[in-house]
């Protein structure tokens, strides 16, 4: 966390089961503004269901998650949508043009009728993400990258102070998923966003991330900064050998199985 700095997210020895299966395990951490923390574990660890339980999308059976300093449990929808923007790990297809599909994002701050300032803003967006040349194609006839980005400049025009981004790479190239966790990375410091961001793809998290949470057994197992990545810790959250060189100035991870 940066210095004197108070969290905009924590969580607070979150417990979640579904049924009799304990997916976490008294999860705690804490992110600060311009932080971007990525959520790391192998697959099956529950971290699509934490990040669905910061959002309210499920609710925690024991702990405390407080967003910007005020318990979940006390924001209504539209208090968590001017808040937080969810982009989710699946998106289904929809009949409306990237346009308007990103526009709906302005829908918490819209009260009587959409004004130029919000056009103004998904147009914004959209040539941030590089789909304005797209902007008036039908959303489904986009690719799996290029409908990720759009989902990305939706959340974007919500203006949220948290972004959580479930798996947000997943259909993206190599260079495009390290060209959208740069942007992600630098609108964080911009804009002083805080973001977690669950990824599967290390090398990834190592350049743009700066916070790490590994879970493993449904528990927060290590919750560190970049410059604690180990191998033994790699090693051991995902059962694998792994090793960690540098090139160029960056970590890399190589892994054995």
């Amino acid at each position: 966390m940066k210095p004197h700095s108070a969290p905009m997210i924590t969580c607070n020895n979150l417990h979640f089961s579904y049924g009799t299966n304990h997916v976490l395990r008294g999860v705690s951490f804490e992110v600060a503004r311009g932080e971007c923390m990525a959520v790391l574990g192998r697959n099956g660890e529950g971290k699509s269901t934490l990040v669905k339980n910061l959002i309210k999308l499920l609710t925690p059976h024991t702990g405390e998650i407080t967003l910007n300093g005020t318990p979940t449990t006390a924001l209504n929808r539209q208090d968590m949508a001017k808040l937080a923007a969810y982009v989710a790990q699946h998106s289904e297809a929809t009949q409306m043009t990237a346009f308007d599909y990103v526009l709906l994002g302005r829908k918490p701050h819209i009260q009587w009728a959409v004004g130029e300032s919000d056009l103004q803003m998904c147009a914004d967006m959209l040539e941030l993400v590089g789909m304005a040349d797209k902007q008036l194609h039908d959303i489904s006839t986009l690719s799996g990258g290029e409908r990720q980005k759009v989902i990305l400049a939706r959340a974007l025009v919500q203006e949220p102070s948290i972004l959580i981004l479930d798996e947000p790479t997943s259909n993206l190239d190599p260079r495009n998923q390290y060209e959208m966790l740069g942007l992600v990375r630098q609108l964080a410091v911009e804009r002083d966003i805080a973001v977690i961001a669950v990824l599967h793809d290390l090398n990834v998290a190592l350049r743009h991330c700066d916070q790490f949470l590994f879970l493993h057994d449904g528990t927060s197992y290590a919750n560190i900064s970049r410059d604690e990545v180990t191998a033994d810790i790699i090693s051991h959250v995902y059962e694998v050998t792994a090793d960690i060189i540098e090139h160029n100035g960056h970590k890399l991870v190589a892994i054995d199985v």
